[in-house]
């Protein structure tokens, strides 16, 4: 088979199909923004399409072949679109999804493309925040927002018994105008309120006094 290059796919000559047939259908799929929705790595997020390519068997195409190198020169799926995606110490890594459903990982070329050996489907995709970090990052939230809490109820605290402390003392203050004071006396072993008394000193109706 010739070498030939579609879209994202590079295929090199020398490829043979297995098992043998006089001709195959490549069948090439971009699943553009259903992605995620077909395929999804657990850990690790998709940052670029999934694309793929499939071989038949033209005379029987309901029968998925292999496709098989010859030499070293292996498929090339490039994804350019991933150059804005880059960033900091994100390592980005090439997943190939098998039809059996397995995953197969390798490393990302300079030019931001994949080296396969094998037909399937194919994207790029970055580890996910560990679950670790965010746990972290949650706690830290929560003993924030405790240690605010606390202040806030030692504060309204302090402002409530002081102001109950007033208002007591007003209302005994208030008390204490409209009361008399009483002295006390002890009677016994039992302590009495006692009022001063005052004597009325008699007084005559009339000064006339008879001889």
């Amino acid at each position: 088979m010739y070498g030939a290059r579609y879209r994202a796919f590079a295929i090199p000559p020398g490829i043979l199909p297995w098992s043998y047939t006089k001709r195959i259908d490549i069948l090439y799929q971009n699943l553009g923004n259903w992605s995620s929705y077909y395929y999804s790595v657990p850990n690790y997020t998709l940052i670029a399409l999934v694309v793929g390519f499939l071989a038949y068997d033209s005379n029987r195409r309901s029968m998925n072949i292999e496709l098989k190198t010859e030499g070293n020169d292996p498929f090339i799926v490039k994804f350019p679109s991933i150059y804005s995606k880059k960033g900091g110490d994100v390592t980005m890594k090439c997943v190939r999804f098998d039809t059996n459903g397995s995953l197969e990982f390798s490393s990302v070329t300079v030019e931001s493309s994949c080296v396969v050996r094998e037909q399937g489907h194919f994207s790029v995709v970055v580890p996910c925040k560990s679950t670790k970090d965010k746990a972290r990052k949650w706690r830290i939230i929560g003993i924030a927002a405790g240690v605010v809490g606390l202040m806030l109820v030692y504060v309204i605290g302090i402002v409530g018994y002081k102001w109950i402390t007033r208002e007591k003392m007003k209302k005994m203050e208030r008390e204490s105008e409209r009361s008399e004071v009483l002295d006390t006396i002890w009677i016994g072993r039992s302590r009495m309120p006692s009022a001063s008394g005052i004597r009325t000193q008699p007084v005559f109706e009339s000064s006339y006094l008879p001889d």
